[in-house]
């Protein structure tokens, strides 16, 4: 079928027409991407198009990150249809995170990364995230506390716990990530969990993990008891 124009494929397969028949649900990730770039569409075929795009640049999330000006200049695409691209793919992770309220339980370290992974794997900065606790371990929010170069020298530990005290909350979980998309704990990481763990103490806030994120991947501090003895 991607071989084809579409104005080749039968009216009743085409994608639009397959949603209104079947529910988006049953469209497949190109099909999806195709109805998004029809309008005013000529040419290749925009399936084809969307699945090359997809294939170029890593499915959803490769999209989701690539550069807007990147996009504009291919073939096919330019910047009414990056625009669409951009708009419909940040409406769909505003989505996923609108889904995160004040009565989300975490339960394990994959709940967080649950919730962070998807934007944190894919940030060419490291940034420091904390998820704020409630005494049953809900969500009360998530804060970003810093960008750029983490290290125990240029972190202030105030700044960590200002809003958890601010939300009389009891408990935090620290997140950050690594750009280079390797997960493993340096020793900085380390010490900086030290340091985080022993002030929750004195503050009454108890710091229940530090999670390192990469590319698809995460390591929790707390299960290998690295920061936590």
């Amino acid at each position: 079928m991607l071989s084809l124009r579409m104005n080749e494929i039968p009216v009743r397969e085409q994608p639009r027409e397959r949603l209104a028949r079947l529910g988006a649900g049953a469209l497949s990730d190109a099909e999806l991407l195709a109805i998004l770039l029809r309008v005013g569409f000529s040419g290749t075929s925009v399936l084809q198009l969307a699945q090359h795009l997809l294939n170029d640049y890593g499915g959803w999330t490769g999209l989701q990150w690539a550069d807007y000006d990147d996009l504009c200049r291919r073939a096919g695409i330019g910047a009414s249809k990056a625009a669409s691209i951009k708009a419909a793919l940040e409406i769909g992770r505003r989505l996923a995170r609108s889904g995160i309220d004040e009565r989300y339980p975490i339960r394990s370290p994959g709940d967080v990364a649950a919730l962070l992974m998807v934007e944190m794997s894919h940030l060419d900065q490291e940034h420091l995230r904390t998820v704020l606790l409630d005494t049953k371990h809900r969500v009360q929010q998530i804060s970003t506390v810093y960008i750029g170069s983490l290290n125990s020298a240029t972190i202030r530990i105030g700044e960590v716990f200002k809003e958890a005290v601010r939300r009389n909350s009891a408990a935090i979980i620290v997140a950050h990530n690594h750009p280079s998309g390797e997960a493993t704990p340096s020793p900085e990481d380390i010490q900086v969990t030290r340091q985080l763990v022993a002030a929750g103490r004195l503050l009454d806030i108890e710091v229940l993990d530090h999670l390192v994120i990469g590319r698809g991947q995460y390591v929790s501090l707390r299960e290998r008891g690295l920061g936590f003895e």
